[in-house]
């Protein structure tokens, strides 16, 4: 099993956050990503919003960094680690877009990029930006198979009803023949869309117990990963028991990877935890 970092300081959701990160910037969280990456994990993560309801950020949280700018940067201080997106939302962009943009991130990553795609959920964000909401699946089903189609083609090509487009140059896109892509979402129909279009499913929200019920109900194709959280922030110092019996439960609901929360004081506590975490790791 393999285990990933939700990365601390790019996201501040109440309840998970810890205090010092407000505080905290670039150079803790390059920090951090080269622990990480200097300890074999297998992914970090950052997620998308552009702008969050003032009304809803006490729930979701205000603090969203861009993660095309901040992988940007962590690529350049890492080297093995891969740049996970969880998630971006389809209905922002065209999937031309999405390929240029995050296909240079795959190049100056020499390879090392995850799209994380979801459908999104905010409303008042979608009509803030001026993106279609009520078929938000159906556009983000056709997005994921346009992205599939031409995400490292330099002549990608497709035709569908919401996206349609051949001739272009796309240069530079993804180095990797097939980057991987995981679909995000909280419903049997989100684990479905993972299947028939991705290459992992990377649910939000849900119990083990409810995702070990998901994904008995399908079939999964070979190499389909399933990325589950620990649930709360892990101390593998201070309660390395708990924190294996956290990692055990994910991978007995069906995780191939375990994407992961960790409590820390501050960065450099931070980084004592993932030594102590990969060490539980490797047992």
């Amino acid at each position: 099993m393999k285990i990933g970092i939700v990365s601390p300081v790019v996201t501040a959701v109440p309840g998970v956050a810890s205090a010092w990160e407000r505080d905290a910037g670039i150079d803790e969280l390059a920090r951090i990503a080269e622990t990480a990456d200097d300890l074999g994990f297998h992914h970090l993560t950052c997620s998308e919003h552009v702008a969050v309801p003032a009304d809803m950020a006490a729930v979701r949280g205000a603090t969203y960094w861009d993660p095309l700018a901040t992988f940007g940067y962590l690529a350049a201080r890492t080297r093995r680690i891969r740049l996970a997106t969880q998630v971006l939302v389809l209905g922002y962009h065209h999937p031309l877009a999405i390929a240029k943009r995050f296909g240079t991130l795959d190049v100056v990553s020499r390879g090392r990029l995850v799209l994380g795609l979801g459908v999104g959920s905010l409303e008042e964000e979608f009509g803030l930006l001026g993106a279609p909401f009520a078929d938000r699946g159906a556009r983000a089903d056709e997005a994921i198979a346009a992205l599939r189609a031409g995400l490292s083609r330099r002549l990608p090509e497709f035709h569908g009803a919401h996206y349609d487009y051949a001739d272009f140059v796309v240069e530079p896109h993804a180095v990797q023949p097939r980057v991987p892509l995981w679909v995000g979402g909280r419903t049997v129909r989100s684990l479905r869309r993972a299947i028939t279009f991705g290459d992992g499913w990377v649910p939000f929200g849900l119990s083990h117990d409810e995702a070990a019920r998901f994904l008995a109900d399908v079939e999964r194709p070979p190499g389909f990963d399933v990325v589950l959280g620990a649930g709360r922030p892990v101390d593998p110092i201070g309660d390395p028991g708990g924190t294996a019996r956290r990692l055990e439960r994910a991978a007995a609901a069906g995780a191939t990877i375990v994407s992961t929360s960790v409590a820390a004081r501050d960065a450099e506590h931070y980084r004592e935890q993932l030594a102590a975490l990969a060490g539980l790791a490797s047992r």
